[in-house]
């Protein structure tokens, strides 16, 4: 899932200053699940704008906010809400901020959220990055995504660096390839920890901005 968290009252102020009336749009997906574009954190929002003497003129919460098509059709109920609005405010990831990019060239979009890291839940609202979605997938042979959790993003073994087990940089964490060995050693394929070497990484299949679609598979 994306991570995202609130951007400070602060910063919201600051972009949103010349503007009036404002339509908020939320995300049903990742952002409600990170308590950023739910409806409470809608209404939250709603709450303090109005205090600020700002109006809103509607909310609501897309069903997946970076399907830009389905979200466009589910906009299409809200045109009159939307016309009054003086600037959109999303509360999702980049992503969805950028789906309703494309929807209103003459009207600004703003974010609510900054958006963090793909990552996975832990607890209840406790997040941990966990993929680079760098396009080249080592998981096989190295148990966890080196790439994320080596700050240094390492494909071949522990760096110099590392003392009594832990990170160089981040001496509070686990050297990324020590964990990498012990997951591949319980699983009776240390093998392969000496055997693979992976070499350099093809950099060009996380070269941004990327496009893909199943029909190419």
């Amino acid at each position: 899932m994306i991570v995202t968290k609130q951007k400070t009252a602060e910063e919201i102020s600051n972009y949103i200053l010349q503007y009036k009336s404002f339509f908020l749009v939320g995300c049903s997906e990742c952002a409600t699940l990170c308590g950023t574009g739910d409806e409470d954190a809608i209404l939250n929002l709603k709450e303090w704008l109005e205090k600020e003497g700002k109006r809103v003129t509607g909310w609501f919460i897309a069903k997946t906010g970076c399907q830009i098509l389905g979200t466009k059709r589910e906009l299409s109920g809200y045109k009159q809400l939307l016309e009054e609005a003086d600037c959109i405010l999303v509360l999702s990831c980049g992503a969805g901020t950028q789906t309703l990019n494309e929807f209103f060239e003459d009207k600004p979009v703003i974010p609510v959220n900054d958006t963090l890291f793909i990552g996975n839940m832990r607890r209840f609202k406790e997040f941990e990055e966990k993929c680079k979605a760098c396009g080249e997938c080592f998981l096989a042979i190295t148990g966890v995504c080196i790439i994320t959790l080596c700050p240094k993003s390492m494909l071949n073994g522990p760096c110099g660096g590392y003392k009594d087990g832990n990170c160089e940089v981040n001496f509070h964490r686990k050297c990324a390839w020590l964990i990498a060995f012990d997951i591949l050693q319980k699983r009776g394929l240390i093998d392969k920890f000496y055997e693979s070497f992976l070499g350099p990484k093809d950099w060009s299949k996380a070269n941004s901005p990327r496009n893909y679609s199943v029909k190419e598979r």
